[in-house]
């Protein structure tokens, strides 16, 4: 599958030349394009794999590139406790730490307000069965966060140690480890807080944005000597129309006043926060009929095929998520027709490919011995499961950017989902 850069020559440009549109996909706000950064381009609509530690778990970064990866992304609270940020930045950044030689993403630790906090999973769709309760954490959990005003409390899940984040201290870290693009510190608060909570936690999460630009704007002067980071807003809101359209406003007015100052502003939008699945094209169409057309937008957390189809279509440009490397290292493996869980006794004599449809790295390889490898607990069978999921999502994506400059983007989504969720229907 074709991984060229589309031509933009008379697309438009975002104020800072970082983002040029391509071809857009008649009566919705999807489209192509590409996002330039010190270390590459990426071409839109794009996967982007999770490096949480600083690699894709299983897996050698010079794999993932053979696959058609064109960035990673890192999470700023996992190497702030491990190996730290200092290590990383004496490195040269994320990318010369890794070994990895394109562009590459960090979130801001924000998440961690909510996984820590309440314990619950980092999905879209979440069960919001019940009243709604400011104090409900996940069964089982200790809350291990406190949020304030000012930022965040927390225990190490490493060692117990206490930590504090704030929009400045964010900064600092994701400086420090170089990132390309890297996102302001939000509060991510769950389906289960109250309207009341939203609304302060939105407000908190503006001012914080306005501190982050500050601190991005002094440290992007004081390390001039580093590549230049972009910095991108989030977008909070949970499931409320005003507030989610609130935050688009807020936040694209915070970028403006931020540049007629002499600052950077945001160089982009994360569209964050806890979703109903069933909304999620909804939400993201809200703010993104707010949001600069011209700039570029990462929607946080999904890579099931009817939600970043869904997402597409409704204007967002780079996706990531843990789930196809997750589920890779427990034996699920996707395929055209769905996924299935490759250590069923089905599989222990099918000698045939995962899926004779897809040509990749782990299609040399039959699903008996994937199966094998999964029975004997072989480190090498997340390697082959991790890879083979990694490249499906990432070749997926890819079909949706060459259909909508091809003009043929609904004939492919169309029969990509139709094929997938078959057996779904078929139940």
């Amino acid at each position: 599958m074709s991984r060229t850069l589309t031509a933009c020559e008379d697309a438009p440009v975002s104020s800072r030349d970082t983002f040029r549109i391509g071809t857009r996909l008649p009566g919705t706000l999807g489209r192509t394009g590409v996002i330039t950064t010190p270390h590459g381009q990426i071409a839109t609509p794009a996967f982007v794999p999770v490096g949480t530690k600083a690699t894709v778990k299983t897996v050698l970064p010079e794999s993932v590139a053979a696959l058609g990866a064109q960035a990673v992304l890192a999470n700023a609270y996992h190497l702030y406790l491990q190996p730290g940020p200092e290590i990383i930045d004496a490195a040269g950044g994320l990318g010369a730490f890794m070994n990895w030689r394109g562009p590459t993403y960090t979130d801001s630790g924000g998440f961690q307000v909510m996984s820590l906090g309440a314990g619950f999973k980092k999905v879209i769709s979440m069960d919001v069965t019940g009243e709604q309760d400011d104090h409900k954490i996940a069964e089982g959990r200790e809350r291990l966060s406190h949020v304030d005003d000012d930022g965040v409390t927390f225990k190490s899940h490493l060692d117990g140690s206490f930590h504090r984040f704030t929009p400045e201290v964010s900064m600092q870290i994701q400086h420090q480890l170089g990132a390309d693009i890297i996102f302001a510190f939000d509060e991510l608060t769950t389906l289960m807080n109250t309207r009341g909570y939203q609304e302060n936690s939105l407000e908190r999460t503006r001012l914080w944005a306005i501190r982050c630009l500050a601190e991005h704007n002094r440290l992007s002067v004081e390390r001039s000597h580093r590549p230049q980071q972009a910095l991108w807003g989030v977008l909070q809101g949970a499931q409320y129309e005003d507030l989610r359209r609130k935050a688009a406003r807020d936040l694209t007015e915070l970028s403006r006043i931020d540049r007629e100052n002499g600052g950077k502003g945001f160089g982009g939008y994360g569209i964050g926060g806890a979703l109903e699945k069933d909304k999620l094209g909804t939400i993201v169409g809200w703010v993104n009929t707010e949001l600069p057309e011209n700039a570029p937008k990462h929607l946080l957390g999904i890579s099931e095929p009817d939600d970043i189809f869904t997402a597409i279509e409704n204007g967002a440009d780079t996706f990531d998520c843990v789930s196809p490397t997750r589920v890779a290292r427990n034996g699920a493996v996707y395929t055209r027709d769905g996924r299935v869980n490759i250590t069923n006794a089905r599989y222990r004599k099918d000698f045939g490919p995962i899926d004779p449809d897809i040509t990749n790295y782990t299609s040399q390889y039959t699903r008996a011995y994937l199966h094998h490898l999964f029975k004997a607990k072989e480190g090498l069978a997340a390697t082959l499961a991790t890879l083979h999921n990694v490249s499906f999502v990432i070749d997926m994506v890819d079909g949706a950017r060459l259909a909508i400059e091809n003009g043929d983007y609904e004939d492919y989504r169309d029969e990509f989902l139709g094929r997938y969720y078959a057996r779904r229907v078929a139940r």
